[in-house]
Parts: structure tokens; C-alpha cells; sequence
């Protein structure tokens, strides 16, 4: 793909506008500890489009994606997608971690964990 819409591709502008205005409670939950550099001083921003795809959060930085799964996620033809995609962001070079959006909500601080183990460079047990 050219990079010159590898990043933020403004074909998918309007997509990532509607994404960010109706955002599901995870991702708000989550957003409340990203935006402003939050967490570890690590800047993320949201639904970040790299290729055909949009990231619900990336730090450029770092070159890392965390996506939230609700239970659509579930279904084969998601799981197919979701395994493309993610192989996809491997080829030009970004991480990216899945949590569900159950454990956003009822365990944030677990999840909060995992993320920094990530922007530290461990591998979470």
C-alpha cells in the first residue's frame, strides 16, 4: 500500500468521525485513562485508521494498537477479520492487544496493568 494512505487515510475520515461520536461505554471507559498522555505520560489517540483498518487506540510511539471486542467478536466471520487484521498491523510493524469490553468495564485496573506491562516493553504474564 502507499504510504501516503498508510496513516489516517482521509477516505476513512468520516468512518473514524462516527466512531469517535459513538463510541461504546468500553472505549469511553478506557479513553478516560489514555487521552492527554494519561497513562505512563504514553500519548494515544482514537480510531486511528493504518491501511484498510481503524485501531480504537494507537500510540504512534510506540507502535501500539488496542482494540476492545464486544460479543460480535464471537462470530466466525469476525474472528477471520480480527486475525487478518491484526496480521495485516504486523506486516507494517504495530503491536496490538484485545481486550474485551467486559473487562474494561468490570476490571479496568487489571486492564490498566496489562497496558503498561505493554508500553514497558514486557510481555504480561
Amino acid at each position: 500500500m502507499n504510504d501516503k494512505f498508510l496513516y489516517n487515510n482521509k477516505v476513512l475520515r468520516e468512518r473514524r468521525r462516527d466512531l469517535r461520536n459513538n463510541a461504546t461505554e468500553a472505549e469511553q471507559i478506557l479513553w478516560q485513562h489514555l487521552k492527554n498522555s494519561k497513562l505512563d505520560g504514553c500519548k494515544f489517540v482514537r480510531q486511528y485508521s493504518i491501511g484498510p483498518y481503524i485501531l480504537d487506540f494507537y500510540c504512534p510511539k510506540l507502535r501500539l494498537g488496542i482494540e476492545l471486542d464486544g460479543s460480535y467478536h464471537n462470530a466466525q466471520n469476525t474472528v477471520l477479520y480480527d486475525k487478518d487484521r491484526t496480521e495485516y498491523l504486523k506486516t507494517v510493524n504495530i503491536k496490538t492487544i484485545r481486550f474485551w469490553n467486559d473487562a474494561i468495564i468490570k476490571s479496568t485496573n487489571e486492564v490498566l496493568k496489562i497496558i503498561r506491562k505493554h508500553l514497558e516493553g514486557g510481555t504480561p504474564s
